[in-house]
């Protein structure tokens, strides 16, 4: 391997790590070298999950539950790689959100990764990496979507203010922003005919991204080989946010 991507003595946690673009980048972490935590709120599911994968461990917690995060950062120990990728979505209309719905999306999507990326900056050392998983969403919207829009929006400044205020301990903090993922969340949507032709029409890649095809830019802001970068957003789309 090159050595600007050999994470071997390194330790990461992956939030929300149990399948979808969150096992791709854990599993990229760990076949990079890294002792990866795979998160996620059952231990059962996230131990299969992790099966023949060299270096990975379960972690099993609520990002959200605030009074359990310190004592188990505590046990995981100095962390080099903080990945921030668990969160929710409540696809509806503004009108049919009440103000207990809009604080538990962003409790979430903007609350828990500040909450996490604070207690871990304390004991993460030169050289950490924290990566913040927004989305295309963040910049650009569409009705009926408008919390989660928000949230990730809020989650990318986050990202700028991090990297200002974390860069003097020689610590970068970057933000990957997915577009169109084949995920099996997303099974619904890759199976209908109307989106596949919007993506071949708007995108420049004109296809669903694969969820292996967010490992190479996961890898590129936790390794040596973003040493220099900090405060950015990648966008990994297939070209959508580049295509008119």
């Amino acid at each position: 391997m090159n050595a600007l991507f050999d994470l071997s003595g390194k330790t990461a946690l992956v939030t929300g790590a149990s399948r979808g673009l969150g096992f791709e980048m854990a599993k990229a972490l760990c076949e990079a070298g890294a002792t990866v935590y795979f998160n996620g709120r059952t231990q059962t599911t996230l131990e299969t999950a992790i099966q023949n994968i060299p270096n990975a461990k379960a972690s099993a917690f609520d990002i959200t539950d605030s009074s359990a995060i310190a004592p188990i950062l505590s046990d995981l120990g100095p962390l080099d790689i903080l990945v921030n990728n668990a969160g929710g979505r409540d696809r509806r209309n503004v009108d049919e959100f009440d103000l207990g719905d809009v604080r538990k999306l962003l409790d979430s999507n903007l609350v828990a990764p500040f909450e996490l990326s604070r207690q871990v900056a304390r004991h993460m050392p030169v050289g950490g990496r924290i990566i913040n998983v927004t989305s295309i969403a963040g910049d650009i919207a569409r009705a009926g979507d408008a919390i989660y829009t928000a949230s990730k929006a809020g989650l990318t400044g986050l990202t700028r203010a991090l990297a200002a205020e974390l860069g003097p301990r020689g610590i970068n903090v970057n933000a990957i922003a997915p577009g169109f993922f084949a995920t099996k969340a997303n099974q619904s949507m890759v199976e209908d005919e109307t989106i596949a032709a919007f993506l071949k029409m708007r995108t420049s890649l004109q296809r669903w991204g694969t969820p292996e095809e967010i490992a190479g830019a996961c890898l590129f802001l936790a390794s040596a080989a973003s040493s220099y970068v900090t405060g950015q957003v990648l966008t990994v789309d297939g070209g959508l946010r580049a295509h008119f």
